[in-house]
């Protein structure tokens, strides 16, 4: 990326761009380069965003950089629905992950909520658990990016991990599956249906049915009805599919990816990409997660004490 923009689609950006669009946005600019299906979309870049003052986010997006944003999602298509998600400068570091600290805003049409969406989410950088979480990790690069990326009309949706985050094995692929929106599997809303795909072999080594109450759509979120709930909500076909992405993924990079992903009724889609933390920030032995979903709630709370 080249110059003061504002708006840079992900076609014009690189892992070399992390300091101005962040982790997130980076690392989905280079999946889509190297061929992965990755939702398109743009990185309203940190000239965009000043991070020096809470009065500073505000005050809004100044003028040609709310011009900008509308303008690249105009670029995107007719009225497409995005998400607007943040990807500041040090959120997908390895040492210092944000994931989840700031916020996220989906099913965003229209380029005036847009720039209102990507001004909300620049105002989380300053909300009080990113501040405390910055204060903890003082290494972390200041500054802050937005991701707009075209939403996926998901019918299932979840994470994966290019190692069992429970037990650090590298030789297998953990997945957690649950119907609709991966907002639902991410924030913790369901027990999704596990997943553990031996990479050596090839093969399903375990599936265990999760509750799976609610699932999440366009029209907001609803009771998942007993019948679906009792049913795994992949086929073996798809989780072996799955896991193919994961060792693709994680050869690409060298070392185990955290991943989310997403089905609807004609691909799967890789969302988001970053290097995995939840076996990594393990320093001491705990009590042993029954669900990778569990396992990064563990850490994650491990990290607030």
């Amino acid at each position: 990326m080249s110059g003061a923009r504002y708006a840079v689609p992900f076609e014009d950006l690189g892992l070399g761009d992390v300091g101005v669009v962040g982790g997130k946005s980076a690392h989905l600019a280079d999946l889509l380069a190297a061929g992965f299906a990755v939702p398109t979309g743009f990185a309203v870049s940190t000239h965009a965003l000043d991070v020096s003052s809470r009065h500073a986010a505000a005050g809004g997006l100044p003028n040609d950089a709310a011009t900008a944003v509308r303008a690249a999602y105009a670029a995107l298509g007719d009225d497409v629905p995005v998400a607007v998600r943040s990807s500041a400068v040090a959120e997908d570091a390895a040492d210092a992950s944000f994931a989840g600290v700031q916020d996220t805003y989906l099913w965003v049409r229209g380029g005036d909520e847009v720039v209102q969406a990507v001004e909300r989410c620049w105002a989380s950088y300053f909300n009080a658990e990113a501040v405390t979480y910055r204060a903890h990790h003082a290494g972390a690069a200041p500054g802050m990016s937005v991701a707009v990326q075209r939403m996926v009309d998901a019918r299932v949706s979840g994470v994966m991990f290019t190692l069992n985050p429970v037990s650090g094995d590298p030789s297998c692929i953990a997945i957690d599956a649950s119907y609709g929106l991966g907002v639902t599997v991410v924030g913790g809303e369901v027990t999704p249906d596990s997943f553990l795909v031996s990479k050596v072999t090839r093969e399903i080594l375990r599936s265990d049915v999760g509750a799976k109450a609610v699932e999440a759509d366009a029209g907001g979120r609803r009771e998942v009805d007993p019948e679906r709930r009792a049913r795994l909500s992949l086929e073996p076909a798809e989780v072996l599919q799955l896991a193919e992405l994961g060792r693709a993924v994680e050869r690409h990079y060298g070392r185990a990816q955290d991943i989310e992903w997403s089905f609807d009724d004609e691909r799967l889609w890789l969302l988001q990409s970053r290097d995995e933390t939840v076996w990594a920030a393990k320093r001491q032995p705990r009590e042993v997660a029954a669900t990778p979903l569990a396992a990064i709630a563990a850490t994650y709370l491990g990290k607030r004490r």
